[in-house]
């Protein structure tokens, strides 16, 4: 059932997300059309047959049956109805519709064609200088360095020389990187061996760290590395004791925080669970802090779901709204979107020189994952950076040089304005069939590794 509810959240969240960044990106295109006299036949919310919509001038503005984004129809946006030879740019005594998109100057129709990804540009700005201008979440009570604060055995980073405690200053080159840049930068460098400077008490500890390649349906998260993070201060809090558990059978009451596991001190469920995997079931000695006074028991930890636990429900780590003055926001935003926007150029140069797999990327399948999850996570930033983003990655994708997509055409426009007379229509037929081959191939294989890579080929908690 808990599956099934994961599922349709995951399609629900696809369709929003989807809907909302193709529209935006079709608005785009038809506000300059119009603006540049275009005719537009219509702006459709979805595709398949029309349920409704309403008749303004020569536009109809509909809503589908299917909700996967949308569409925008402009006369002539095909150049069917010319004749090879024809070239719609020159004066001649012939009449031509002055509405047709062919038969405006190339540089209208370039405009018209990058209007589409700038608009998702746009989206993805507006989106994230919302989130820092009217909410922000921050935690109460945070640690502000890249601190690891437990390092699996038998790890790279183990096997790197990590050690709890550490303060990472330098990864792969990136200077005081907090834990997201580190994820990115392991990312671009898989299979390849990045050095590492931490701070160990007060002392620099040069490190190299040998990043192996990711398996099938492996999230590059910092588990990956073999670190878990210290992101909150203080001791794990007991929220809810699950009965006919272990953490019931070891005596842990609603309330208790633990201070401590075999010595060690861990503030994160994370951590926690990292351990006892570790362990893989070993009896654990807690000391707990309970009304003020140390209690130690000893738990033994069970396999529950697919992992050992103990069977509580953590206290969330209390968090607090912190808007930003406007000025600050736009700020923010800004380099939000530079740095996302850089991180795909960086994953694209990694494609080509082989740092970065193709098994790397992620489809319809899995942003639809990323989608569900981002939906049923409390905070707003995961659901508001992962829109920015998706918008960020279709408006830069839709800028490649590859026929069919916005980029494809502005390329051949420009070729054009270069030759001083159009392309032969018959040439131009042949290279968007070639392409759509292509494309259809190429997204085929994206949903082929999107779908191998799901919990029940993997076998790994989604």
């Amino acid at each position: 059932m808990q599956a099934f509810h994961s599922i349709a959240i995951a399609i629900i969240a696809f369709i929003i997300l989807i809907g909302i960044m193709v529209v935006v990106h079709e608005f785009g295109h038809f506000a300059v059309a119009k603006l540049c006299g275009v005719r537009v036949e219509s702006f459709s919310v979805g595709f398949g047959p029309r349920l409704f919509g309403i008749k303004r001038g020569d536009t109809d503005y509909k809503v589908c049956l299917l909700p996967l984004g949308g569409y925008v129809k402009m006369t002539g946006e095909t150049p069917d109805h010319l004749q090879e030879g024809d070239t719609p740019d020159d004066a001649g005594p012939r009449e031509l519709d002055p509405g047709s998109f062919t038969n405006h100057p190339r540089w209208q129709r370039m405009l018209i064609g990058v209007a589409g990804p700038v608009a998702n540009f746009i989206l993805a700005f507006v989106l994230m200088a919302f989130y820092f201008a009217f909410i922000n979440e921050k935690l109460v009570h945070e640690v502000k360095e890249t601190a690891v604060e437990w390092v699996v055995p038998d790890s790279p980073a183990a096997d790197a020389g990590f050690k709890p405690g550490d303060v990472i200053r330098s990864f792969a080159g990136d200077l005081n990187p907090d834990w997201e840049h580190v994820l990115e930068k392991t990312s671009l460098n898989l299979g390849q061996t990045v050095p590492v400077v931490v701070d160990r008490g007060g002392a620099s500890v040069n490190l190299s760290l040998s990043l192996p390649v990711a398996a099938k349906g492996r999230e590059i998260d910092p588990s990956y590395l073999g670190v878990l993070p210290q992101y909150v201060p203080g001791p794990i809090g007991i929220k809810e004791v699950e009965p006919s558990t272990p953490a019931a059978a070891a005596g842990l009451h609603d309330g208790d925080a633990i201070q401590s596991v075999d010595g060690h001190q861990f503030h994160t469920v994370e951590s926690l669970l990292a351990y006892m995997q570790a362990g893989k079931g070993a009896p654990i000695a807690l000391s707990l802090l309970r009304n003020g006074a140390t209690v130690n028991v000893v738990a033994h930890p069970a396999k529950l779901d697919n992992g050992w636990k103990l069977g509580f429900k953590p206290v969330p780590p209390p968090t607090q709204r912190d808007p930003m003055p406007f000025g600050k926001a736009i700020r923010e935003a800004k380099d939000y979107c530079v740095d996302k926007s850089t991180l795909i150029f960086e994953v694209l140069g990694g494609l080509f020189t082989h740092k970065v797999a193709m098994s790397q990327l992620a489809g319809p399948v899995g942003i639809a994952r990323m989608a569900g999850e981002a939906a049923e996570m409390p905070d707003y930033l995961s659901k508001f950076g992962l829109a920015a983003a998706i918008s960020i990655n279709l408006g830069i994708l839709n800028l490649m040089p590859f026929p069919i997509l916005d980029g494809g055409l502005i390329l051949l426009l420009l070729i054009e304005s270069l030759l001083r007379h159009d392309i032969s229509i018959g040439v131009k037929e042949r290279v968007y069939q070639a392409a759509f081959v292509v494309l259809v191939v190429f997204f085929a294989f994206i949903i082929f590794n999107d779908v191998t890579k799901l919990p029940i080929f993997t076998h790994i908690k989604p």
